[in-house]
């Protein structure tokens, strides 16, 4: 056998070199997957303790095909290993308890759980995730105190624990975190004295204390010592004293929040030269006194100044002109004086102007056309003189314009309300006078004042034409002839026309539910309850009778072309049945029901019924052959949809899985109908139930069913892929099980109906429906805010006992918003307004789902707050925090809230 000898090293080496590169090889695929291993299951075990119920972290499997870098709210880096580096679930809807086992991530360098329903204490086990920079544990309901042990978090950049229930003394340990660039404490209820411990935090660019109202302190004079600080956030605490002149240091500031404290002393005289970084400036909402900041505008980069609610004095300078990024200016309630600068007018970002209650004079210029963005005035309750200028009827951004008890006189130019976002027009307790113009421009004024002028002749025809005029106030004026009929086609909340010169019949609406005062001082009027009853007649009762006929004439003529439509469609069906015999059924299942068609048609007949269904079809209970009852919902067939895209559209609405949501357990479908089978409720729909003489229900039981209906549409909104709209969300909508918990049915009808038939039916049978949003009127666009408001009114309906509409005391019918808000205008107080069956105790609670159902049924859509929105603010309720939760999550509260 011949032997090999290595004869050069070269050679002997080779083969060496191969064998060592294929085993370190063979070991790289074994490396890597034990890793990915380690890494998800470190997520599994994660998710073990959490409780998902909209299974947002569905994809959190191993049986799954996606690689878990790809799992929800996670991502990894590539260098120098493939693992994870962020976990991001934030706005999941999680709870449960958060598990320790997340730290044996190696290169986990953030972790973000903001948003969510977890409901403990400071977890400190995270203290033990070493690469941790950035925890964000905000907006969850975190109890109890801040331990001392918070410094073992060790080098964390950013720490944010908002919008929790943290209370007790913020620790002074917390002044360890030497790396830290974002704290963030805002939104809690810690109390006490704030530690001097801030200077340390030398990178700190964030500082953010604010919504603290249990704090008792003076602000740290070592804040001044932050040079990098650019975000000083203390608002809405309990914060006293004056503010440090150390503040001169922090020259990087771009946002300084001091408002809503109980600040005291002169206001330091050079501070607003320190800032040449200033972006937004507030310190409103305090005691402090002193002049207008000197310098504030030298640097040009303010959008926002907020000075309102102190004792400021003296007057504006000129140098406000110069703030050409100013966008928010407000120094109301103060004691300015002096001629409000002119230039402040045509800043050309400028939105809102407030500086009402103060003693500023001089004229409103006419250079305010050249403010394009200007959005909101208010300037009431000062000595500004002159004429209301032409050049404000061409700023198409202005949606509130209010001046009342000023000095200003002559005439409204005739485009005073020509802005097509115009809502809010205050210009009572003025010297102005002519007549008052046509209004048809402004499509949403809101709310119409001009009480307390010398305005002369006869109330315009036209405001019966703007669709959302809600609140209309022309009293102490010299008007003359009659009230308007088109004034009937309005839901006026307030309508004041005392103290005039006007005659004749009052229509009957605006009588019903307003008190007598408001028509008082008009000798000339007549109606039931005024000292003249109308019984002679006369023009007005002439002019009552033809519209009367013409109405009639109207419906008649409606009633006939129903008819024909009807006829012709029993005409072309029998022609099909002629031709093609009994319509072809075609049905799915989606659960097992063990029932055929046949069987199921034959159950639909007048003794299954159970009233007409609502808007859009009839209802009937049919009892299956295992005894289980189903709902069946009989809805024409538009032909608007082939059978495969119909059936596409209830597949897409039957796949919704939610607690408070009714399962639709099938359909059958010819060409004609479509049989919608859901499961059933047995306590029957939540508006049958108030609709008794006898109801009786608990507040507890109340607000669980606005929770659950909150609940619903919000997954509709924002949860469900595709994302749905209900559009006719009611009462009678709310069906119950027998636990009263509420479930939502008639979801998503024009998806089945087509568009175009279901608006044809919406307007024919409900045309006034006191759950229609007033932007229905004149926008034919579906919108979140449509559900919104309808999901107000049956808040409205809960808290009030009340039906959505009913007669009030004299017999007339009233919507719920109406009656509503009368009665808190004519009473001056919103408990007059609860349901006086439900127990004192709950009176708080019930008063906070009141706010949520006025914001709900704002007239101006914008200021709805979103269904997310209201499900916090309703699971809110009952809390410690509950008040400050709401004017946290619903901001239209306050300056840009309507007359209630």
């Amino acid at each position: 056998m011949a032997t090999f000898s290595c004869k050069s090293n070269y050679y002997c080496s080779y083969p060496i070199i191969i064998l060592s590169l294929l085993s370190f090889s063979s070991l790289l695929p074994i490396t890597s997957s034990s890793s990915s291993s380690s890494e998800s299951d470190i997520l599994l075990s994660f998710k073990s303790t959490i409780d998902d119920p909209s299974h947002s972290l569905s994809s959190w499997s191993n049986t799954s095909a996606t690689h878990y870098c790809n799992w929800t709210g996670v991502t990894c880096s590539s260098s120098p290993s493939l693992s994870i580096t962020t976990l991001d679930l934030q706005s999941l809807n999680l709870s449960g308890e958060l598990n320790p086992s997340i730290c044996q991530l190696p290169h986990l360098s953030s972790l973000n759980l903001a948003d969510n329903r977890f409901n403990q204490s400071i977890p400190l086990h995270f203290s033990e995730c070493e690469s941790l920079l950035s925890l964000n544990l905000s907006n969850n309901f975190l109890w109890g105190t801040i331990p001392d042990q918070i410094s073992q978090f060790g080098s964390l950049e950013k720490l944010d624990f908002s919008r929790n229930h943290i209370e007790g003394r913020i620790p002074e340990s917390i002044g360890l975190f030497q790396d830290l660039q974002v704290l963030n404490l805002g939104s809690n209820l810690l109390s006490g004295n704030v530690p001097g411990v801030f200077g340390n935090f030398t990178q700190l660019i964030v500082l953010d204390l604010s919504e603290n109202p249990f704090l008792v302190s003076e602000i740290p004079n070592d804040i001044g010592k932050l040079d990098k600080l650019e975000q000083l956030l203390l608002h809405g605490s309990g914060f006293l004293g004056g503010i440090p002149d150390s503040f001169l240091g922090l020259s990087s500031l771009k946002v300084l929040d001091l408002s809503q404290n109980n600040l005291t002393g002169e206001f330091p005289k050079n501070l607003g030269l320190a800032f040449e970084k200033l972006e937004s400036f507030d310190v409103s909402a305090n005691k402090l006194s002193g002049s207008f900041p000197n310098g504030i505008c030298r640097g040009k980069t303010l959008t926002s100044l907020s000075l309102h609610t102190n004792y400021f004095t003296g007057s504006l300078p000129e140098s406000i002109s110069q703030c050409l990024n100013l966008e928010r200016f407000q120094v109301q309630n103060n004691g300015f004086s002096g001629d409000f600068p002119d230039g402040l007018w045509s800043l050309p970002k400028i939105r809102l102007i407030r500086a009402e209650n103060n003693r500023f004079s001089g004229e409103i210029p006419d250079s305010v056309s050249i403010a394009a963005q200007l959005e909101q005035v208010q300037i009431d309750n000062n000595i500004f003189t002159g004429v209301i200028p032409k050049g404000l009827g061409s700023v198409n951004t202005l949606y509130r314009f209010s001046a009342s008890n000023n000095h200003l006189s002559g005439e409204l130019p005739p485009n005073f309300c020509d802005s097509p976002v115009m809502s809010i027009i205050n210009f009572s307790r003025n010297s102005l006078s002519g007549k008052i113009p046509e209004v048809r421009k402004c499509r949403k004024l809101v709310s119409l004042s001009l009480a307390d002028n010398s305005f002369v002749g006869e109330i315009p025809d036209s405001l019966g034409e703007l669709p959302v005029l809600t609140y209309l106030d022309l009293s102490d004026n010299n008007l003359t002839g009659s009230i308007p009929l088109e004034l009937q086609n309005l839901k006026l909340a307030l309508f004041n026309v005392s103290f005039n010169h006007l005659s004749g019949k009052v229509p009957p609406s605006l009588i019903s539910g307003l008190p007598a005062s408001y028509l008082q001082g008009n000798p000339g009027l007549c109606g039931p309850g005024l000292p003249n009853s109308c019984l002679d007649g006369g023009p007005m009762h002439k002019r009552v009778s033809l519209t009367k006929l013409a109405c009639a004439l109207i419906s008649i003529a409606v009633a006939a072309t129903l008819a024909m439509v009807v006829f012709g469609f029993v005409i072309i069906h029998r022609r099909s049945k002629e031709k093609s015999g009994v319509g072809v059924w075609r049905s799915v299942f989606f659960y097992p029901l063990r029932i055929s068609e046949q069987d199921l048609v034959m159950a639909i007949n007048d003794k299954t019924a159970v009233g007409s269904g609502g808007t859009f079809g009839g209802v009937h209970i049919v009892s299956l052959p295992s005894g289980e009852l189903v709902a069946v919902k009989k809805l024409a067939n538009s032909g608007s949809q082939t059978s495969k895209s119909l059936k596409g559209e209830i597949k897409t609405l039957a796949k919704i899985r939610h607690k408070n949501i009714v399962k639709i357990l099938g359909f059958c479908c010819t060409d004609e109908l479509v049989l919608l089978i859901y499961e059933y409720l047995p306590k029957g729909s939540l508006g049958d139930i108030i609709g008794r003489p006898n109801f009786q229900m608990p507040w507890s039981v109340r607000l669980r069913i606005a929770i659950g209906v909150a609940q619903a549409l919000a997954y509709l909104h924002n949860d469900y892929s595709p994302h749905l709209l209900h559009r006719s969300v009611k009462s009678t909508n709310v069906l119950l099980d027998a636990d009263f918990e509420p479930k939502l049915t008639d979801f998503a009808l024009d998806r089945i109906l087509g568009d175009s038939l279901f608006q044809s039916i919406l307007a024919f049978e409900s045309p006034s429906s006191c759950y229609l949003a007033p932007e229905c009127k004149y926008s034919k666009k579906a919108t979140e805010q449509m559900d919104v408001y309808s999901f107000g009114v049956v808040l409205l309906e809960l808290v009030t006992g009340r039906k959505a509409e009913a007669a009030d005391s004299e017999g007339e019918s009233i919507e719920i918003v109406t009656w509503v808000r009368r009665k808190i205008n004519i009473t001056n107080g919103a408990d007059h307004v609860l349901d006086p069956r439900i127990s004192s105790s709950s009176e708080e609670e019930m008063l906070g789902a009141l706010e949520i159902g006025l914001h709900c049924t704002s007239v101006m859509p914008e200021k709805r707050p979103s269904m997310a929105h209201i499900v916090r603010a309703l699971q809110s309720l009952g809390s410690r925090s509950s008040s400050r939760y709401l004017e946290f999550i619903l901001p239209s509260v306050g300056e840009d809230s309507l007359p209630v």
